[in-house]
């Protein structure tokens, strides 16, 4: 799989980024381009580069990129706003439309849990995205986090909240926090045990957030955004044991999207224990991102020779 450094700017922050192509010399090119992001704490190297090596093969490029603030890319360390992190994708998708190797014509957005609610309001104001795509996200922030909390660690979050505003105001910075205090993993025993076996491979994962962040994350509510994306296509693949994003997470996002849209519950599969390049899920997931990518872009084929007429 040919990779491309392709960084970019978003709001003056260097972005860490790259292009990773089909391996066929460049022969089916101008590609169908998947931009990937990512979850909570973005790095590239995780899931992101997971959908590359799968996607590549079938004809995709995929742009895989760090969050600003996170592994390679530039800002402040520690903050971690999705609401930024879709002007982040915005921005990737400026960068990556203007390659040479990429159908402008055919850019679809892919999110992979935080992520995936980042992708749908990223996409909602922007008409260059042809597909989303929502991978065990999220869709509304409050709703989301209140649910991964007992009644103890609760009231502590919203009490340290409530705390680092005033702080904010007095010093101007915010306090940092360990990321598992506002994202709880230990009540989700699957995920807590892959997140302590696969994701501390990757440097600088579970590296220290602001609390500020925990509340721009409590005020993110990506289904007010959904029905925007119509009539372009929304496909929403969650975990139906999904114990760290509650599979109700979906079924709201679903709602408030109009249509056309696809709901695919993974059956008996909770967060992220089965992402692994080999396992069958993420196989059978891909295969379903593949189908409806496929049919989306058709459309908009379709969509755009009916315009010329």
């Amino acid at each position: 799989m040919p990779s491309i450094p392709l960084p970019f700017f978003s709001d003056g922050h260097r972005i860490d980024a790259d292009l990773h192509l089909p391996d066929d010399g460049g022969q089916a090119a101008p590609y169908p381009v998947v931009v990937a992001a990512s979850g909570y704490q973005g790095l590239k190297v995780i899931h992101p580069e997971r959908f590359a090596r799968a996607l590549a093969p079938l004809g995709y490029g995929v742009l895989a990129f760090d969050y600003r603030g996170f592994g390679l890319s530039e800002g402040e360390r520690g903050r971690l706003v999705p609401q930024e992190w879709a002007v982040d994708v915005r921005t990737a998708v400026d960068r990556v439309s203007g390659h040479h190797d990429v159908d402008a014509e055919r850019i679809a957005l892919l999110g992979w849990g935080l992520g995936g609610g980042v992708v749908v309001s990223a996409a909602a104001d922007d008409p260059r995205v042809r597909a989303v795509a929502c991978c065990n996200g999220i869709a509304d922030g409050y709703r989301s986090t209140r649910s991964m909390h007992d009644e103890t660690s609760w009231r502590s979050l919203v009490r340290r909240i409530e705390a680092d505003r005033q702080r904010r105001s007095e010093v101007g910075r915010s306090e940092i926090t360990s990321p598992w205090d506002i994202v709880r993993l230990d009540l989700d025993e699957q995920t807590d045990g892959y997140v302590g076996d696969e994701l501390y491979k990757a440097h600088g994962f579970g590296s220290g957030v602001t609390l500020e962040s925990a509340e721009y994350l409590l005020r993110f509510r990506p289904e007010e955004h959904a029905a925007k994306l119509s009539p372009r296509p929304l496909l929403i693949v969650h975990g139906d044991q999904n114990q760290l994003h509650k599979v109700d997470e979906a079924h709201a996002l679903y709602a408030a999207a109009d249509e056309p849209k696809q709901l695919e519950l993974l059956e008996g599969k909770g967060h992220t224990e089965w992402m692994f390049d080999d396992d069958p899920t993420f196989k059978y997931m891909i295969e379903v991102v593949d189908g409806f990518l496929g049919d989306a872009f058709d459309r908009a084929s379709v969509g755009a020779g009916e315009g010329g007429r």
